[in-house]
């Protein structure tokens, strides 16, 4: 009986390990439904909605390395552009099966061989209750455009029934921000000189109002900033490990 409880202490350990790990928020859709969103890393998530599973910028490479034979098959997956960082083809490989479909820019799409390539401003209905945008996203301070042109990368807008998802992508406080209405979960990046700073990142919050805001891909941006310069905005600032 003893082995038996220290067993079952180990594996309770174990499990609390990997809860803690993966931080999940959930949200409700109009219909009732739980829209679960895990934390994976840097620009790297994973969805769950109605028995479907969807990632945006899956990576294995990126430290801390991530075994994605261990995780739930993708139905649906969401590729910003052809960085290391952000795709990842041993990712896509591990986590794809038959029936799933990959959503790439243009560029992906080349490598990859395969899926749907979307430029900014094209539109899918991904299954019945759920449709995608690209939207742009790029580089506007001078010397940087080099590192995501505009034009090229997509960040995506996902409508799943009643709620509108803002993946932005690696990109700057665009002014095309400005014309995302309704949008009720952000991800916006937060590391210079790639993508904004903390400031810019506020200023973009600002533009577009969500509902809740996921700081993401920040490294070691000091994101507890974003915290403090968006008190009392009525914006819900939620943290997570996206190192």
């Amino acid at each position: 009986m003893k082995k038996l409880n220290l067993i079952t202490l180990i594996m309770c350990f174990a499990i609390g390990c990997w809860a803690q790990q993966r931080e999940t928020d959930t949200f409700k859709t109009a219909s009732g439904k739980t829209l679960k969103i895990t934390c994976i890393k840097h620009a790297s998530i994973m969805m769950e909605y109605d028995g479907k599973v969807i990632y945006f910028d899956p990576v294995t490479r990126l430290e801390p390395q991530t075994d994605f034979t261990s995780w739930p098959k993708a139905n649906y997956i969401f590729v910003t552009h052809e960085h290391f960082d952000h795709f990842d083809s041993m990712a896509l490989t591990e986590l794809r099966r038959n029936y799933t479909v990959v959503y790439t820019n243009n560029n992906v799409y080349a490598q990859w061989g395969s899926g749907y390539a979307m430029s900014n401003g094209d539109k899918a209905e991904v299954c019945d209750d759920i449709t995608v945008e690209a939207v742009p996203a790029y580089n506007t301070t001078p010397g940087r455009e080099k590192f995501h042109p505009k034009g090229r990368d997509n960040g995506y807008i996902l409508t799943i029934e009643d709620l509108r998802i803002y993946v932005a992508g690696d990109t700057e406080d665009i002014p095309e921000m400005a014309e995302l209405k309704d949008i009720d979960i952000a991800f916006l990046p937060c590391n210079q000189p790639y993508t904004m700073t903390p400031e810019q990142l506020v200023k973009a919050a600002k533009v577009i109002k969500p509902k809740v805001l996921f700081p993401y891909h920040y490294n070691d941006t000091p994101i507890r900033k974003v915290t403090m310069f968006l008190a009392g905005s009525g914006i819900d600032v939620r943290i997570r490990n996206y190192k």
